[in-house]
């Protein structure tokens, strides 16, 4: 891992255009970004125990283009997996979200299964990555469970972190890794002491009403912090899921290979025709669709009847390159937006005139000392001459 962080343009660029929501439910507090047309059943992304809402934040750039809705979310302060599907069953109802898509990655992969088992109407496809059936295997690992409330921050981010593969990696991995390990350092103890409870909480996931081919299991062959005897298990508990083995992508597939995501086969909507590009309260929606007060619906997927349309280049965003500067990325798409053609060439002309002034004074200024030594030396000569 680098020895300093430096965040991502496009994760600048995503902070500065994508509004980060903070719900409180009862006694659970929710943080969550969410974006794309809400006429649709969202894609809900919930993240491992190193993970936290940000670490999606390439799936909600890509996919809300395409017309996707995504959200993703924190795992909030649950001790147990009865706490967490009563949590997040209120978390929906209170963002008025009746059915959901689920892709979840380590820790977030077993939370969205049990969801899944246990309220089985709210859900219409399982994207896993990297995950579990059952939690034996890491309560063995970790005796010291018992009082996992009471570690120290530091130990508990230690122990989080020593799962985290280091090494040299390929610069993809290397950056997700990097990404992931910042994350981890924004997490509270009570934070990563819940997470880790939930890890070792005794559970394991039943027989689910879900129809396999509505399942998509995306793993990493290269290493992974979850065993492969355990992904094994995902495999052979779901065998008419869709299978999608990735050569090399790490821990953190959804960074290291954002691109890999493929919805269309798994029944997720889309509706590429309210695509309207960011706006800064996050409404992704079409002001239409808004007015009209439409909302999630039943019908079949509308991605068949859509796919091949395309939307116009001003309805994209376009995305930030790696190292972009921060305030030049927020404030030079706004410089001329709202001026014709004429009035653009105006301001052009005035902004190259006081560059063209700039210019021509610095190269000056560097002459002025000299020529201040020049004189005052001349009238010393002068003075003792006389």
């Amino acid at each position: 891992m680098k020895g300093v962080f430096s965040a991502p343009g496009d994760y600048i660029h995503f902070k500065s255009q994508v509004p980060l929501h903070k719900i409180p439910i009862y006694s659970k507090q929710w943080r969550y970004y969410d974006f794309g047309p809400k006429v649709v059943p969202p894609l809900i992304c919930l993240p491992g125990t190193a993970g936290t809402t940000d670490v999606y934040y390439k799936q909600i750039l890509s996919l809300s283009m395409k017309g996707y809705r995504v959200i993703s979310v924190d795992i909030p302060r649950v001790w147990n997996h009865h706490e967490w599907i009563q949590a997040f069953e209120k978390f929906l109802d209170a963002i008025d979200v009746h059915h959901i898509h689920l892709y979840g990655t380590s820790l977030g992969g077993f939370l969205a299964q049990l969801f899944a088992q246990h309220r089985p109407r709210r859900v219409r496809s399982l994207v896993l990555s990297n995950t579990f059936l059952e939690t034996s295997s890491f309560s063995a690992a970790m005796p010291w469970a018992p009082i996992v409330g009471w570690t120290p921050a530091f130990l508990l981010k230690r122990y989080v972190l020593t799962g985290i593969r280091d090494g040299p990696h390929e610069p993809f991995i290397a950056d997700s890794v990097d990404f992931v390990v910042a994350q981890v350092e924004t997490l509270s103890r009570e934070d990563l002491a819940s997470r880790l409870s939930l890890t070792v909480d005794a559970a394991s996931v039943g027989p689910l009403l879900l129809s396999d081919s509505l399942i998509t299991i995306m793993d990493t062959n290269d290493f992974c912090a979850i065993p492969q005897q355990l992904k094994d298990q995902v495999i052979e508990r779901y065998p008419g899921a869709r299978l999608a083995s990735l050569k090399t992508g790490g821990d953190f597939p959804f960074l290291s290979r954002p691109d890999e995501l493929h919805l269309r086969r798994v029944g997720v909507e889309a509706r590429p025709d309210l695509v309207i590009g960011m706006p800064k309260d996050g409404a992704g929606g079409s002001s239409s669709e808004q007015k009209n007060g439409r909302r999630d619906t039943d019908d079949a997927p509308e991605d068949d009847k859509r796919g091949s349309g395309s939307t116009s280049n001003e309805n994209e965003l376009p995305l930030a390159p790696e190292g972009t500067d921060t305030q030049n990325l927020e404030s030079a798409p706004l410089l001329l937006n709202g001026f014709n053609s004429n009035e653009q060439t105006v301001a052009a002309n005035k902004v190259l005139s006081n560059f063209t002034c700039e210019f021509i004074i610095l190269n000056l200024l560097h002459l002025y000392p000299g020529t201040l030594y020049s004189d005052w030396k001349c009238r010393n000569l002068d003075s003792l001459c006389r």
